[in-house]
Formats: C-alpha cells, structure tokens, sequence
C-alpha cells in the first residue's frame, strides 16, 4: 500500500510577509512506504503538527545542509511556517547557527520567547496556529526585531539568490555592494539565516534547480542558475542531495532510514 500525501500551499496572511517567507500544509493518509524527502533548505520552519492519534506538537526545524530520505513518517496533518532570513533570533530567542540540522520540540528552547511561543500554540489546530501569529507576531517581532542589521542580511540573501536566468552573486562582490567585511557578512548570516553565504548559495542554487528541472534543459539549467558548466551543477546536485539530479527525477534515490521523532539533543 502506498501513502495518500496531500501538499498544499497556503497563502501568507499580508501582516507575516516581512516574517514569513511561505506556508504550506502537508498531510498523510497512510503509513508511508515510499521515500519521504527532507529537502536541503537554508530556512528555519516553525512546524504544528497533529500526529495520527491526534496529539499535538510544535516543533522548530532548523535549516537542513543536505537532502535525508526516511520512511515510516506518521503523522495526520502539520501546518510549516517557514522564517524569512533574520526572524529565528527575535522569535525563537536563538540565532538560527543553533539550530542547524536539528528538529525540536519548541519549548526545548531556552529563553522566555520559546516559551511564549509554545504556550500561544500548545492547543491550537494547524490552521488555528497561522491565524494567532498573524494576530500577534507583527508587533511583538516589529520591537525585538534589530531593523537595520536585518535588511542588510536580507540585502545579502537577495544578492546570494538565484533563479532561472537570475545568478547569484560572488560573496567578495556581495560584501564590498553592503560595503562589509566577507567576516561580517559570514556572521550575518550565522546569526540570521545559520549557514554561511557560500552554502546558503548552494543551497538556494540546488532549489532552483529542483523547482525548474521539469521543463528547462540541464546545460540551459545550468547555464541559467550560474554553475560553470552542467558537470558542476551534477557534482553539487550530488553532494547536496545524494544522488545526480537524473536519479532523482526518475526515483532512484538513496535509501531511506526509519524516521525518528524529534527530541532532545
């Protein structure tokens, strides 16, 4: 028996879109034999989930350097909010370097914002939990929010990503453009987005990639998004993900490891 998964994109509520970068709700009807997929993403996700018996949770999902495939994911339905650059700090009240690879329950983060958070959503539905942050996170992240420091992170981020027919920048060209240090662009990004701009580039790169593949030629792909040629876009399409991207589009993929709920580090 194969798994009924259920994607959908939900619209931003206009209040979040300076905090959310996209929302979108997944669910599962069975127990799922096939290969479920974390992509690589430079972007940290706050995740309401109710499990297929009906408890809730709400966890943190830290930005992911490279694709993981599991199977056996149970759960009913969740709700993933995705943070726009700069947003895990005032938040979460951690930088997202912390959270790298990791996938927590939200109040096992330190600090009174993680546990404001947690209490706010404890006992909300998926959906119930995107109307309260747009209800209450506007002016509660408008004061902790350091407001110049986060637009010339995101500044960095627009000038590091990429797009068909769009090529990211060289961090040395992004650095001297936002007239900073190659040091102090790497610790805004540590601090905002947890990954350094090179990889944070890679990463974005790689997306592109996998969002285009279906109807764009791969040396037109290639061309387009900034690699060098189509072997360099192959090469790092492996590392990141595991497989070259003509195994992934026709289902060959690495095997898959049992997946385990999250807990404490």
């Amino acid at each position: 028996m194969t798994n009924t998964v259920s994607r959908q994109v939900l619209a931003t509520p206009e209040a979040l879109r300076p905090w959310v970068a996209g929302i979108g709700s997944v669910s599962v009807g069975e127990e799922s034999t096939e290969p479920y997929v974390h992509l690589p993403d430079a972007l940290t996700k706050v995740v309401v989930r109710v499990g297929a018996d009906g408890r809730r949770s709400t966890l943190v999902v830290g930005p992911r350097v490279r694709a993981s495939y599991h199977r056996g994911k149970r759960f009913a339905s969740c709700v993933e909010v995705r943070l726009t650059p700069g947003t895990a700090r005032p938040l979460l009240g951690v930088p997202a370097v912390d959270l790298v690879g990791r996938a927590v329950p939200l109040d096992d983060l330190p600090g009174a914002a993680a546990r404001r958070l947690t209490r706010e959503l404890r006992w909300l539905d998926p959906g119930e939990a995107v109307a309260h942050l747009a209800d209450v996170l506007p002016g509660r992240l408008a004061t902790a929010a350091d407001g110049p420091r986060t637009a010339l992170l995101r500044a960095g981020v627009d000038a590091l990503s990429s797009g068909a027919g769009r090529v990211p920048g060289q961090v040395g060209e992004v650095a001297r453009e936002l007239a900073v240090s190659e040091r102090q662009l790497r610790n805004l990004f540590a601090e905002g987005v947890g990954l350094s701009p090179k990889h944070f580039a890679r990463v974005d790169r790689v997306r592109t990639v996998l969002s285009h593949a279906a109807h764009v030629a791969w040396a037109d792909l290639a061309a387009a998004t900034g690699y060098y040629d189509q072997s360099h876009m192959t090469s790092d399409f492996r590392t990141l993900m595991g497989v070259p991207p003509r195994s992934y589009f026709t289902g060959r993929l690495p095997r898959a490891t049992p997946c385990q709920a999250p807990g404490r580090p």
